[in-house]
């Protein structure tokens, strides 16, 4: 796997090498030690797995406090733009996001630490989303930014209105409103 880190410091793509021929491929998604040797020790303790289908946008997501999530995403089937907005109040790009192609035709993964909001948009007509996270889901501490905050100026792959979003991401707050780390 080559590991890249990203204009965001400690958010990494990551790129598995594919083995294939006629049948098909494979290659490995996740190997500790390669992990660690790049990135450091993180203790994965969950997988989650969304469905979605052509635009529907979810996110800005994060967990507060000691609720706090790192994250491992990657796309199985299908293409998204991946989103991700640095809330580290320390940070040199604090209030800065990437934006990142994931797809399952690259097998393109994007690591994402502690202290960041996450969120992606269907750019193909369905896509199958995974990740790993290092800290289980809280309810209470669930936390949303709007995506189309102002502060944030994020760019969309397609018109905002062309976009689905659940009632729960248009009421979530504003960049300046959310909680930072």
């Amino acid at each position: 796997m080559e590991f890249i880190e990203t204009e965001l410091t400690g958010v990494y793509l990551i790129k598995p090498v594919r083995h294939g021929d006629a049948r098909g491929y494979f290659c490995e998604t996740f190997r500790r030690d390669e992990f660690e040797r790049h990135i450091g020790h993180i203790d994965f303790v969950q997988d989650n797995e969304s469905k979605s289908h052509y635009g529907v946008a979810r996110g800005l997501h994060y967990q507060a406090g000691a609720a706090s999530q790192a994250k491992l995403v990657r796309v199985s089937e299908g293409k998204v733009i991946d989103y991700a907005v640095d809330l580290r109040r320390n940070s040199p790009t604090f209030g800065r996001y990437i934006a990142v192609e994931l797809s399952s035709e690259t097998g393109h993964q994007l690591f994402i630490p502690r202290g960041f909001a996450h969120g992606f948009v269907v750019v193909s007509e369905t896509a199958m989303f995974q990740y790993k996270v290092d800290n289980r889901y809280d309810p209470s501490a669930e936390r949303c930014i709007r995506f189309d905050d102002p502060t944030l100026s994020i760019r969309f792959p397609m018109a905002i209105d062309c976009l689905q979003f659940s009632e729960k991401d248009l009421s979530g707050k504003t960049f300046e409103e959310s909680d930072k780390f």
